[in-house]
């Protein structure tokens, strides 16, 4: 995990699976191939942290 992030990627996204409501929600964006950035999608001013692409993919898939 990264933190201190300066540049605040575009195009964030949520799982369709977190309703209407905003939830409990995190939201991802694509920043580059190694690393994803993650916010929490109800305070998005306290800014994101960045993991692994492949840490990401394993903790995405061991929810389904």
């Amino acid at each position: 995990m990264i933190l201190g992030q300066t540049t605040d990627p575009v195009g964030w996204r949520k799982s369709s699976y977190s309703g209407g409501s905003g939830g409990e929600c995190v939201e991802v964006a694509t920043s580059s191939a190694a690393l994803v950035p993650v916010r929490d999608s109800k305070d998005v001013a306290r800014g994101f942290i960045t993991v692994p692409a492949r840490a990401w993919i394993s903790f995405a898939g061991s929810l389904k």
